[in-house]
């Protein structure tokens, strides 16, 4: 019996090793907090500055995805942040922290760094003064947190890397975009073959033991349903839709998963449906909610239905490009060759979006040059007779390409292409329209005409503005005024996807005979403007967690519970992988957590009282769930303050009363 027992057991033993062997790919997923300062910080996206950070309505995460092929060895990183742009400072400072964490494994070739798009967080994480300057400079605190967020992401998914396997589905989701600029979307000259909106969703599933871990998704729509207004930190419509998947999995399925919704041709694509900054919700954070439980309820479809598996090899390339001075083929123009400009801005895009609102003094579609504007873009950059010639019809406000001692945007540039079987991923560092993703696609076609899946990732690894047709260019709309390297900027992308497909297509040409600019690093040339937290302290006879106001003795499901707190200020601990509030509930004879600020059913709101005394209040509000179980309840704050005079930096609790929760 026992001879019978150990031959079954090495049998199992043999059939396991086998079977990890025998598995095309090792997967591993990842996900950590991004979240920066929660207050008196400005936001990323908008350039207003009055929307300043006043508290939090959910944390920002980083979500990793591993795909490495077991015979090869050859791995690739797919990182989708819930941020504004993934500039290329996080993309550097990360893969440099890669080196020393894990040596050896990922670098700046095999690792992509995407964002979701969201204009409700924290800005001043870029390098470059065109994306700091309207948030007070650097901002050292923001641009840490979501280095160390996605260096641990990507962390956590190298160490959980287990054989496993990629299913790969596609469909089309209505209701979730429109185009912003139609009337620039119709001088396209193949615009009546395809539709004004990008509806096609592409989704990853990644799965070990047949068990799915995570879900990676693409989808074009912009992440801006909060507007300008929104001064809580968010994750918008992508991120709403990546927490009802993960919340979905561990209620319905019982387990764990990551679940991320990346962007890719949203350039002109937004889910403002009503086309006038609203919509389809009667306020924001239900037009939030709704368009990311669109994109969740498909992607989930999607998944579900998931059945064809992907089995060939991982491949990569990468290759830097100075997109302000490529000579672009004829194949890519109208016909001869063309050349890429210095970078600047047109009008357009001080006129804003359609779906939006800019300066007033400007319109989209104008081509004429004003006087008065221009002296004054001309004390800040002076843009030349060539670089007009060169962008025209687009009237230049601001050539930021020919600051000094820096330019205020990059110019050398990252293009990407990934390959699991038959499925390829192009990331580019930009937003592309619907239009100019769909003829980057089509390049792909003449050396994969037999990949059944494909798709164009922007906000990738970098981020220099917006990318439209020559067509939508000449019509300058703001997608076209803020296209960074003239009118051939489109053509000059297609040309370096085409290079690198061809690269990895055939494996005879050989990626080094090609001499790479390389992008600046510029971590030691930053300015801050940005005031540090001096000290804290509540009013006479009160202190730093006490009550301000407390929660009624009982509420009903959907009922609104608010309780104020002195505090200290949000910056002195971003409760990193933590919350701010806790709701509990009494059970099993201790207080267990129902709710936390993740969570789209509680925000905490910080507010200055007294900027001299330094005293200010949390305000953290619940909104009851229906689903919430009859019983006692609480909220708790946890914070921290800084003392006078020393500077130290203390911790302190909160707790409100209990209260009791029962049926509507």
């Amino acid at each position: 019996m026992k001879i019978r027992i150990i031959n079954i057991a090495l049998l199992i033993l043999l059939y396991v090793s086998s079977s990890s062997l025998s598995a095309k790919y090792a997967v591993g997923v990842g996900k950590a907090d991004i979240t920066g300062p929660a207050a008196e910080v400005l936001f990323m996206g908008y350039a207003d500055l009055d929307q300043v950070a006043e508290g939090i309505k959910t944390r920002l995460w980083a979500r990793a995805f591993i795909v490495k092929d077991q015979v090869t060895n050859d791995s690739v990183v797919y990182v989708v942040t819930d941020t504004g742009m993934a500039f290329q400072a996080i993309k550097q400072a990360v893969v440099t922290r890669l080196n020393k964490v894990l040596p050896g494994y990922y670098h700046d070739r095999n690792v992509v760094i995407s964002a979701t798009h969201t204009h409700s967080g924290p800005g001043g994480f870029s390098h470059y003064a065109l994306y700091n300057i309207t948030t007070k400079g650097f901002i050292k605190q923001n641009f840490d947190v979501i280095v160390k967020g996605i260096t641990n992401a990507i962390t956590q998914a190298h160490q959980n890397l287990q054989p496993g396997e990629l299913f790969i589905n596609e469909g089309h989701l209505q209701g979730a975009n429109r185009n912003r600029s139609l009337q620039a979307y119709l001088q396209n000259k193949d615009a009546e073959r395809y539709s004004a909106e990008d509806t096609r969703m592409v989704v990853l599933s990644f799965k070990q033991k047949g068990q799915l871990v995570g879900v990676l998704s693409w989808f074009p729509s912009h992440a801006v349903s909060m507007p300008k207004e929104n001064k809580f930190i968010n994750s918008d419509n992508k991120g709403y839709a990546a927490y009802l998947f993960e919340k979905y999995a561990k209620d319905v399925w019982g387990v764990n998963i990551v679940s991320a919704f990346a962007q890719s041709n949203a350039g002109d694509m937004t889910p403002n449906i009503n086309l006038d900054g609203t919509g389809p919700g009667k306020n924001p954070e239900e037009s939030t909610k709704l368009i990311g439980e669109l994109q969740f309820k498909k992607a989930l479809d999607l998944v579900l239905q998931s059945n064809q598996k992907l089995t060939g090899s991982v491949q990569y390339r990468h290759r830097y490009f100075d997109m302000s001075k490529q000579w672009v083929r004829r194949e890519f123009t109208a016909g001869k060759m063309e050349q890429t400009c210095t970078a600047a801005l047109g009008y357009a895009f001080a006129a804003g979006t359609e779906d939006g609102r800019g300066l007033d003094f400007f319109h989209e579609g104008q081509l004429q040059e004003n006087p008065f504007w221009q002296a004054i873009a001309a004390l800040l950059s002076q843009p030349t007779a060539k670089q007009k010639t060169c962008h025209a019809p687009k009237p230049i406000i601001l050539a930021q390409g020919n600051a000094k001692p820096f330019p205020w945007s990059p110019e050398v540039l990252p293009v990407s292409l990934i390959q699991l079987g038959s499925f390829v991923v192009v990331a580019l560092p930009g937003e592309f329209t619907v239009m100019a993703g769909r003829r980057i696609l089509q390049t792909l076609t003449k050396y994969y005409p037999d990949t059944r899946v494909s798709v164009m990732a922007g906000y990738s690894n970098a981020y220099s503005g917006y990318v439209t047709t020559f067509e939508e260019y000449n019509a300058q709309h703001y997608e076209g005024g803020s296209t960074h390297f003239g009118p051939w900027t489109l053509a000059a992308y297609r040309q370096a996807v085409s290079e690198l497909a061809q690269s990895l297509h055939d494996i005879n040409k050989v990626q080094n005979s090609y001499k790479e600019p390389k992008p600046r690093d510029l971590s030691k040339h930053q300015i801050s403007f940005d005031l540090p937290v001096v000290y804290d302290q509540a009013p006479l006879n009160k202190k730093i967690g006490m009550i301000e106001r407390d929660a009624l003795s009982q509420y009903k499901t959907s009922d609104e519970v608010v309780v104020t707190f002195w505090s200290g200020h949000l910056r002195n601990d971003l409760r990193v992988g933590k919350s701010y509030l806790y709701v509990e509930t009494f059970t099993q004879g201790e207080w267990k957590t129902v709710a936390t600020d993740n969570d789209w059913s509680t925000s905490l709101q910080w507010k200055r009282i007294d900027p001299i005394w330094g005293s200010s209040n949390v305000i953290i509000r619940w909104q009851i769930p229906e689903n919430t179980s009859q019983g006692l309840y609480r909220i708790r704050h946890v914070g921290a303050y800084r003392q006078p005079i020393t500077g130290d930096v203390k911790p302190y609790t909160g707790v409100s009363r209990a209260f009791y929760v029962g049926l509507k």
